[in-house]
């Protein structure tokens, strides 16, 4: 591996429960505001969750032509939108000159589902003919990623990544592999999701994983709280553009940190379970590929899901991995206020963190009234804390046991 290659993170962009853009997102957020309230998606009457954290006030036409918006599906509107913005954010320009050295790692658990299931009712309804030209392009979990490569001319290093809820992670670790081993110069690193739909609301009810707080949204996500009942089911999108440090400075970036390590193992346990050792293992060797110390870690940007035993899981985590050190840490979970964004979770979560790293603080975990016993570290809760902020650790952990970790630090000249 190429390591003297440095990994910087260079622009932003999101669309997440909260706000289109990444500034109004993170002030928000700091404030300890929710993007959580009734489903309106779809009439929900007669679900057992009518809750959800959905996207807001978006048009997509703001970031992309009337044409495409309408034969793609809205996690690729989320895709493009939140590329857009890093893209400008970052300042980068792509092309004939330096776009074989620019790459993509866009990831999504689930795909175009909105226009799966749009299709499904038209055929089952009217036969075959009924079915959209644009209906596979619209749904395959690839096309977030194409459609990027195609709105700027990419023709780097890529991949779709689709690790449940590790996805966002997974993007970010693999596009840093990239630019240490040399075979890119920037890549872009996303994931986003599109899932507040019938089926995907009532079937992760089935599974028991969603809160059914529904007379009380705000209130529904409660990571680490004693009465916690399940996650609440988020959409959106984050994109980082990540860049070889040096490639960065020769152009005047903008650098809101470097990317310091990566880590990703599987439980090999259980479906939606987790395994507590294998997750402080994931946690341990992106440490070690940092080249760093537990003590050296300020804050950690936990998954924190709001369910019974992720909760507790982490947390045991947490303790192995950091020892005396686990009392010392700041922990909050972003998901209080966006929910579980899916694919988009990792890296929506990651942008926070960089902003946690700029800005000296850290944003709260809300809803933190009754604290879990078994839950008993520091997950600042209700109010963020100002604190300086050297190293950051962001983790995700998904359904079949996929775990990623990244740790992100103060970029040091």
């Amino acid at each position: 591996m190429n390591r003297h290659r440095r990994v910087v993170v260079t622009g932003l962009g999101a669309v997440t429960p909260l706000a289109t853009g990444v500034g109004r997102s993170w002030e928000r957020l700091v404030k300890g505001e929710s993007g959580v309230g009734p489903i309106t998606r779809f009439d929900a009457t007669g679900f057992k969750t009518r809750i959800a954290a959905e996207v807001k006030d978006f048009t997509p036409e703001d970031f992309m032509e009337k044409k495409r918006a309408r034969r793609t599906d809205p996690f690729i509107h989320y895709a493009l939108a939140a590329t857009v913005m890093a893209m400008e954010d970052s300042g980068l320009q792509v092309n004939e000159h330096n776009s074989d050295r620019v790459g993509i790692i866009y990831g999504t658990c689930i795909g175009g589902m909105t226009t799966y299931e749009k299709n499904l009712a038209a055929f089952l309804e009217g036969g075959a003919d009924r079915i959209s030209p644009f209906f596979i392009t619209g749904f395959i979990p690839n096309m977030a990623l194409a459609e990027i490569a195609i709105a700027y001319g990419i023709q780097g290093p890529a991949q779709c990544v689709i690790t449940a809820c590790a996805t966002g992670a997974n993007a970010i670790g693999d596009a840093y592999r990239h630019i240490q081993y040399g075979k890119a110069d920037v890549m872009i690193a996303g994931g986003s999701e599109a899932y507040i739909l019938p089926v995907g609301v009532a079937g992760l009810s089935r599974m028991g994983a969603l809160s059914s707080r529904n007379d009380e949204p705000t209130k529904a996500c409660r990571p680490f709280d004693k009465d916690r009942d399940g996650f609440v089911l988020g959409e959106g999108a984050g994109t980082l553009i990540l860049e070889d440090l040096e490639h960065a400075l020769k152009r005047g970036a903008p650098i809101y940190g470097e990317v310091l390590g990566y880590a990703t193992n599987v439980d090999g346990f259980h479906i939606t379970e987790a395994d507590t050792t294998n997750q402080a293992r994931c946690v341990s060797l992106a440490l070690a590929d940092a080249g760093l110390e537990p003590e050296q870690v300020d804050y950690v940007n936990a998954h924190g899901t709001s369910t019974p035993s992720n909760d507790i899981s982490e947390t045991g985590a947490l303790k192995i991995v950091f020892g005396d050190h686990a009392r010392k840490l700041a922990i909050s979970s972003n998901k209080s206020m966006i929910g579980h964004l899916l694919a988009g979770a990792g890296t929506v979560e990651a942008i926070f963190t960089l902003l946690s790293i700029r800005d000296s603080i850290v944003p709260p975990t809300v809803n933190l009234d009754n604290p879990d016993p078994q839950c008993d570290l520091d997950y600042v809760p209700n109010v963020a804390r100002a604190m300086n902020v050297n190293v950051a650790v962001s983790e995700s952990f998904g359904f079949g046991g996929s775990n990623a970790t990244v740790v992100l630090g103060k970029y040091q000249g």
